[in-house]
């Protein structure tokens, strides 16, 4: 597998997380049928992308970068479809979650 499709699978996996995660919210505890699937199915397709990843990344920043951009992206869909707030803390949040990430390929090296 070429270092580009791995990528592009990482970046399929962290969004059919961010859509799941998504989906799990508009559930409303799982008792909306559409929403419900589509959690499910999105972990599903999230899980299998991310252990096609792992085949040539190390799993510990492969781990990194899907949590943490899972969660920024999680995040930004809830400031924009879920009426929560996005300050400066959560701001220096995500600065906080992508050093750790860089910092975890730098030790890997």
């Amino acid at each position: 597998m070429t270092a580009a499709l791995t990528w592009f699978l990482l970046g399929l996996a962290i969004l059919s997380e961010v859509v799941a995660t998504s989906a799990l919210k508009a559930s409303d505890g799982m008792t909306r049928l559409a929403p419900g699937l589509v959690v499910v199915g999105g972990y599903a397709i999230a899980f299998w992308l991310l252990a096609l990843t792992l085949r040539t990344l190390p799993v510990g920043f492969v781990y990194g970068v899907w949590a943490g951009l899972g969660v920024i992206g999680v995040a930004i869909v809830g400031a924009l479809f879920f009426g929560e707030t996005l300050g400066a803390i959560k701001i220096i949040g995500f600065v906080l979650i992508v050093t750790g990430v860089i910092l975890i390929k730098a030790g890997s090296a």
